[in-house]
C-alpha cells in the first residue's frame, strides 16, 4: 500500500519561497500522477497544481501560474513544490495525491481521481 507523506510547509513572509516534498512510500508497482491541492481555513479545497508520471506534463491552477512550479524525482519517489513570491492568500493545508496512470504523460487534475493522499503541512504566509 501506497503512503504520501508531506513535508515542508511553514511561516513564511510574504514575497518568500518555499518547498514543499511529498514522499510515497510502500509497494511502487504502478505509474502516477500526483497533485498538490490546498484548503484554506473555511475555504473549499483547491487545486493547486499536477504532474505527470513522466514529469513531462504539468497544469496549474491559475492562482498560482508562474509563482509555483511542480518537479519529481522518480528515483526518490518524491514530488515537490516550489512556491515563490508568496502571497497571505496561499495560507493553507497543503496535501499531495496520488492517482494511477496507465500513460507516462498522463496527468489527473479532479480529487475524485487521487485514491491515496497525505496528511498536509500548513503554509502560512504572513503580511
Amino acid at each position: 500500500q501506497v503512503q504520501l507523506v508531506e513535508s515542508g510547509g511553514g511561516l513564511v513572509q510574504a514575497g518568500g519561497s518555499l518547498r514543499l516534498s511529498c514522499a510515497a512510500s510502500g509497494r511502487m508497482d504502478r505509474m502516477y500522477s500526483t497533485a498538490w491541492f490546498r484548503q484554506a481555513a473555511g475555504k473549499e479545497r483547491e487545486f493547486v497544481g499536477t504532474i505527470s508520471w513522466s514529469g513531462r506534463n504539468t497544469d496549474y491552477a491559475d492562482s498560482v501560474k508562474g509563482r509555483f512550479a511542480i518537479s519529481r524525482d522518480n528515483a526518490k519517489d518524491t514530488v515537490y513544490l516550489q512556491m515563490n513570491s508568496l502571497k497571505p492568500e496561499d495560507t493553507a493545508v497543503y496535501r499531495c495525491g496520488s492517482a494511477r496512470t496507465y500513460g507516462t504523460n498522463t496527468i489527473v487534475v479532479a480529487a475524485s481521481n487521487f485514491d491515496v493522499w497525505g496528511q498536509g503541512t500548513q503554509v502560512t504566509v504572513s503580511s
